[in-house]
């Protein structure tokens, strides 16, 4: 009788190493030859069935688009700091509150002009789903400005 367990003998699959990559690319480059392979096809395939004036306009937002990926992709993401990223977080943050305001006062002007025979509760019972998702939004953007508000300041040098 055996009594030793085999459970822990070594299979020949512990020990696989796999190839590394050549050369390691950056994410925006990723992102940018990706949209180029997407995007080239498209433009030409749509250039010839559009009219001459907007095959032009067309054709000249995408070497445009190329211009601008080529300009994103020299930008290093490990270069850029928490700090520089301050004011990009406090704009998302301030246009998720204001988007849902906006949307809930759109919401309500609608609810006013098209129904008016429904008081408040039926509204909120009636359109709940679309109060709680714009809602949520503002409620976002305030956990967003909050959290910059209290994360620290890097201490200056004198």
């Amino acid at each position: 009788m055996d009594f030793e367990s085999k459970a822990n003998a070594p299979t020949p699959t512990d020990n696989i190493e796999f190839a590394q990559p050549t050369t390691t690319r950056k994410p925006l480059e990723l992102l940018r030859d990706t949209e180029a392979l997407l995007r080239r096809p498209t433009v030409a395939t749509l250039s010839p069935i559009l009219p001459p004036k907007l095959s032009s306009k067309f054709q000249a937002t995408s070497s445009l688009a190329d211009d601008s990926f080529k300009e994103l992709a020299e930008i290093d993401l490990d270069t850029i700091s928490d700090f520089e990223l301050r004011p990009a977080r406090i704009l998302v943050g301030l246009s998720l509150v204001g988007f849902g305001a906006l949307m809930i006062l759109v919401l309500l002007l609608y609810l006013n002009t098209m129904h008016p025979e429904l008081r408040t509760g039926e509204q909120i019972r009636q359109y709940w789903y679309q109060y709680v998702w714009f809602v949520s939004l503002g409620v976002t953007g305030m956990f967003m400005l909050g959290r910059e508000a209290m994360r620290p300041m890097p201490k200056r040098r004198k």
